[in-house]
């Protein structure tokens, strides 16, 4: 089904999956039929972050910064009945797309608003939400003004104590981008860790990598055992081996900051 900002293409495998192409790159899947099912395997590893941000099936109030297609908040719709959520998006055009084709599954409490990311989060409530989720991209890059530790300092600002920040950073060789993330989200938030395809964290390819960061350490055992049993398995960082992977790299600011960079002319980041 066309769109004013992008399509949506039938899953040839699964009866009402459709995935949500902007530009050409695949942005989001979702199955109607099983709002559990994390196609992209970032998708899936941000879901393991949520599986273990509190006990299961315990509600939670959920950030979404970067709409799609509503996976992530049909996840959290029926794995966490009760649980509030808001999810934020610049494009109106994508929102009403995804409202009118793909229903959210019932009783679900998803509200969405349409607005700047970083401006949307000067508007809400300090200690409001157990999870935010960071995964906005414009032009397949996400914004430098959601790169910096002013970014980091509000979305702090607006999780509980224990809360959970879980961002998307897409990178490649030499990891430039991801480090200073890493760094970033270390010196404002305290606690991360990072999950990815062992391939990705090595530089030897462009890929999608999951932060997730905290003023508390997280399960990194049922982490890293989640990540591992993936079709593609990912592995977790935390502790020293980020301190390795992180050695050098500096926090960016609102003045240093830089979109993260441009996907490879013909690579598809999101790609199952």
């Amino acid at each position: 089904m066309a769109g004013m900002t992008g399509e949506l293409v039938r899953d040839r495998d699964r009866q009402r999956a459709w995935t949500l192409v902007i530009d050409g790159v695949p942005q989001s899947h979702v199955d109607l039929d099983d709002p559990r099912h994390l196609e992209f395997e970032y998708v899936r590893r941000i879901g393991h972050v949520l599986d273990i941000a509190a006990p299961p099936g315990q509600p939670l109030r959920v950030l979404h910064l970067g709409a799609g297609a509503l996976t992530l908040a049909r996840y959290v719709a029926v794995t966490r009945p009760g649980s509030s959520q808001l999810a934020v998006d610049n494009d109106p055009a994508l929102v009403a797309m995804v409202r009118d084709s793909l229903p959210l599954p019932p009783r679900a409490r998803v509200r969405v608003r349409t607005g700047d990311a970083r401006e949307q989060l000067q508007t809400l409530r300090p200690g409001t939400f157990d999870v935010v989720i960071a995964d906005v991209f414009g032009a397949g890059r996400t914004p430098a003004s959601l790169t910096s530790a002013e970014f980091a300092a509000a979305v702090v600002r607006v999780l509980r104590d224990d809360g959970v920040l879980a961002a998307n950073v897409a990178d490649g060789p030499p990891l430039a981008h991801a480090r200073a993330q890493v760094a970033t989200f270390r010196a404002v938030v305290g606690w991360c860790c990072l999950i990815a395809d062992p391939g990705v964290l090595r530089g030897r390819r462009f890929g999608n990598l999951v932060a997730a960061a905290s003023r508390r350490e997280l399960a990194v055992t049922a982490l890293a055992r989640r990540a591992a049993a993936d079709p593609m398995p990912g592995r977790v960082l935390d502790g020293s081996d980020l301190d390795r992977f992180t050695a050098g790299a500096k926090p960016v600011t609102d003045r240093t900051a830089l979109p993260s960079p441009a996907l490879p002319v013909g690579l598809l980041t999101a790609a199952r």
